[in-house]
């Protein structure tokens, strides 16, 4: 199964965010092991080396952009999916462009803990934990 980590998941992990990092963890360690082929979309490590930096620092939030790109695949951004984002269903626009990039790039679902946020995606949208409740057993 092909699914998007929202950036809030990402950030999760790599700020350990209370009390959110631990399911962040498991979503790190199963896309790991196989039980899903993780994604992120293109404007999540910008997000996390904004933010990063300011609490890790530079060079740790570059090292934490590294490692994201080691460990997931990244859902590309263009103008089309801007536009489509910008005339989405979707609220937020943040949000609007990572559910149009997981559609057009063909994934199955979303993971976010903003699941109100995703109110009108045409994709399934999961907690963490009840994404990792669902994940087959390794």
């Amino acid at each position: 199964m092909k699914v998007l980590l929202d950036t809030d998941v990402i950030i999760d992990f790599f700020l350990n965010r209370q009390p959110f990092a631990r399911e962040a963890l498991i979503l790190w360690q199963a896309n790991r092991s196989g039980q899903f082929e993780g994604y992120i979309s293109a404007i999540t490590p910008v997000n996390l080396y904004y933010i990063g930096r300011k609490t890790l620092g530079a060079i740790q939030a570059r090292q934490a952009i590294e490692d994201l790109l080691t460990e997931f695949r990244v859902c590309p951004i263009n103008h089309n999916i801007l536009e489509a984002a910008h005339l989405s269903a979707i609220a937020d626009f943040e949000d609007a462009v990572q559910h149009v990039s997981a559609v057009i790039g063909g994934l199955n679902a979303i993971v976010t803990r903003n699941l109100k946020d995703y109110i009108n995606a045409t994709l399934p949208v999961f907690s963490p934990s009840d994404y990792a409740a669902q994940l087959p057993v390794k």
